[in-house]
């Protein structure tokens, strides 16, 4: 318990020097923002402390500062709100480029610089650009290259704001290298944010874990999939009903502004001189004077585009007045203008002399909100309405603006909660998981040695996971069956050493009975076996048969070698005591050993199930009397056919055959021995088998002095 919340204490003073290295980066982007607006130079600086904070301290950190930078610029300059996404996504790509070591090699540097002007130049033109459209001006940078007729205005707009903003990414990547050099490296490790839901690790156990592999999809990759999915339905859904709410919004404020100024407008029209206007325009008393004032209504509102006076009859309209602002008239008085087709459903309320509620029309003037006023005489009869225009297209320019500020500020959001969950979910359910399953696996593959096993649990056990969810609940569970299982693996161990070493007992037992019977083979079940061992082992060193030997094979070949010549209790003892040359139909006799040794442990398996170690000892027991050419016995076996724990009983028996006195011979000298081996190579012994045993020589002669021969 004091470990953990030592961890946790660590966890969170780490956390508050992360924090408090945010507040130094946000206080830098200001403060170096200030600066280059003092000093008037064509630069923004707003993204130094950003670079630096997520160089530092990843992608968090970094994306934090960028995000608050924009805020607090926002509370001056509004605007800056809709530029926090670039901000963002410089910390996002700082943090990236820093794990790939950019920051440390002249190149990056500079690749750097080109990367975060492709941000801040790149995608920053298109904000403006679908905020308030493209404006021409001769004398900017844009209007320049326009004039110069190889591009478009577009293409215009978006080279000129990448040459721009190249100076600024280039003073402030420059900065950002020479703060971070100043920065202590004892310091690094403190300047991100931690959440250890475990025992913390080191980056070399980090960079391990990032490769356990993922059946389909990752489960970070899962969580920021739904999470994008969920933000991104919302952000839609919430757009689309903001955006009717502001089309709504603006059109029905619009509209009073529109029946405002008809209003104003017909106030000012004398109702008994419509037709004195209409018969001599501006000749008529007070016609001139009247359309001043109208083109001061005009003028005194720049969102409405036409102002006129109409009267309406069955011909069509009859122009009182046209105005069209800036000195411009449109129709002169008298003229008859058609009836536009978004009128028609309106006609016969305007031949009534009716109100009507405001107008949508699209047509060849464009796509207008028009708001009538009907003005009548002292008899209560319509003379004339006065008409007022406001052009829609202006409309849908605020509502793209409106919907790329909402796009903006979601992306923004969006950066900073993905960056947020990315490190909750690898805090909080990626490292944890990824530490179980690795301590799961070498779990799984330790378990041939019980040090191995305890190891692991002892390293699953320090993982002190303590998400106080699930993830925790699974990892005491494994915990408890890794603990569980260790100790019942030991018992079995136990168990199986106690069944093992009754087994060797009564096998060393069977084979004393017959090595008993057999006046001159001293300690022969003992040498065979450890020459055994010596040549296995051998094989398996210089990689021969690596298919085939495994320790379980090592192990039944060893523990089998003393039922080599089992067969021999059913030879008869004149035979197999015999001090003179065995006649021909004694030695078919002698043969016949290698068959009933097979039936006595076949014999013997057929009493037990499964896989164990007698069926090498009848492979031994029937065939250690083949040989490699084919000439052997009892069945004539040749090469590989033969079992290779045969072939290698067949060296190690024949060797100690040689190197033992009998009845009818004495012992061989070693030399002399050693060469009947070797002639025998090809012939009557594997190849390999020799090699390996003449190359052991030293391991031999340890086994003859052993047993007080002559080495």
């Amino acid at each position: 318990m004091n470990g953990l919340q030592g961890n946790l204490v660590s966890r969170k003073k780490q956390n508050i020097m992360a924090a408090l290295f945010c507040v130094l980066g946000t206080g830098l982007n200001m403060a170096c923002s200030a600066l280059v607006s003092v000093l008037g130079l064509p630069l923004y600086l707003d993204t130094v402390g950003t670079v630096v904070v997520a160089v530092s301290g990843g992608y968090l950190p970094g994306v934090i500062v960028g995000f608050l930078t924009n805020i607090l610029k926002s509370f001056s300059d509004s605007s800056s709100l809709y530029y926090g996404v670039l901000n963002v996504l410089i910390a996002v790509f700082a943090a990236w480029l820093a794990g790939r070591g950019w920051f440390k090699k002249i190149g990056g540097v500079i690749g750097s610089v080109f990367v975060f002007t492709l941000i801040g130049g790149g995608l920053g033109a298109f904000i403006p650009w679908f905020m308030e459209g493209l404006s021409f001006d001769s004398e900017s940078l844009s209007g320049i290259l326009y004039n110069t007729g190889h591009f478009s205005l577009e293409v215009s707009h978006f080279l000129s704001s990448l040459i721009m903003d190249l100076p600024d990414k280039t003073v402030t990547v420059l900065l950002a290298v020479l703060l971070l050099r100043l920065i202590p490296k004892a310091w690094r490790p403190f300047l991100s944010f931690h959440g250890w839901m475990q025992t913390p690790e080191s980056e070399e156990e980090m960079k391990t874990k990032t490769g356990v592999k993922a059946r389909a999809m990752q489960l970070q990759v899962r969580v920021l999939l739904v999470l994008g999915v969920a933000l991104a339905t919302i952000a839609v859904l919430g757009t689309v009903i903001s955006i009717k709410v502001y089309e709504k919004t603006i059109l029905k404020e619009h509209m009073r502004l529109a029946e405002g100024a008809a209003n104003i407008a017909a106030g000012e029209i004398e109702p008994d001189r419509v037709a004195d206007y209409l018969e001599n325009g501006e000749a008529a008393e007070g016609y001139i004077e009247t359309r001043q004032r109208l083109e001061e209504i005009l003028g005194s509102t720049p969102d409405i585009t036409y102002l006129y006076v109409y009267q309406i009859k069955e011909d069509g309209c009859h122009v009182v007045f046209d105005v069209e602002g800036d000195g411009i008239y449109g129709a002169m008085p008298g003229d008859i203008l058609p009836f536009d087709e978004g009128f028609r459903d309106y006609i016969p309320l305007l031949l009534w002399g009716e109100k009507v509620d405001p107008i949508v029309t699209d047509d060849e003037f464009g796509r207008l909100l028009t708001a009538y006023q009907p003005v009548y005489d002292n008899s209560g009869q319509c003379v004339c309405y006065v008409g007022a225009d406001v052009d829609m297209e202006e409309l849908a320019a605020d509502e793209r603006s409106f919907l790329m500020e909402m796009i903006t500020v979601f992306l923004s959001f969006f950066l900073l909660i993905s960056v947020v969950v990315i490190w909750l979910t690898q805090y909080h359910i990626i490292f944890p998981v990824k530490s179980i399953t690795k301590c799961v696996d070498g779990f799984s593959e330790n378990v041939d040695s019980q040090e191995d096993l305890d190891r692991s649990v002892r390293r699953f056990r320090k993982l002190n996971v303590h998400t106080g969810d699930e993830v925790e609940n699974l990892y005491n569970s494994l915990s408890k069956m890794f603990a569980s299982q260790a100790e019942q693996t030991r018992s079995i161990r136990r168990l199986s050493n106690s069944t093992a070493k009754m087994q060797d007992g009564l096998i060393i037992t069977m084979a004393d009975m017959v090595e008993n019977r057999d006046s001159d083979t001293g300690a022969h079940v003992q040498k065979t076996a450890a020459y055994v061992k010596i040549i296995v082992e051998a094989l398996k060193k210089k990689g021969y048969y690596a298919e085939k030997i495994t320790p379980k094979f090592i192990s039944d070949a060893v523990r089998s070698a003393p039922l080599h010549d089992v067969g021999k209790i059913n030879v008869p003892d004149g035979i197999l005591n015999k001090p003179g040359k065995l006649t021909p139909e004694e030695f078919e006799i002698m043969k016949r050993h290698t068959t009933e040794g097979k039936k006595i442990i076949e014999h013997a398996i057929s009493t037990m199930e499964g896989d164990h170690y007698l069926k090498e000892a009848r492979n031994m027991a029937a065939y250690h009397h083949e040989r490699w050419d084919g000439k052997g016995y009892p069945e004539g076996l040749h090469g590989e056919v033969i079992p290779l724990s045969a072939r290698i009983m067949a060296v190690a028996d024949v060797f100690d055959a040689l190197t033992s006195p009998r009845i009818y011979k004495p012992a061989f000298p070693l030399d002399e021995a050693l060469s009947i081996i070797e002639e025998g190579s090809g012939t009557q012994f594997d190849p390999k088998c020799v090699e390996v045993f003449m190359e052991s020589l030293p391991e031999v002669k340890v086994i003859l002095r052993k047993f007080n021969q002559d080495a």
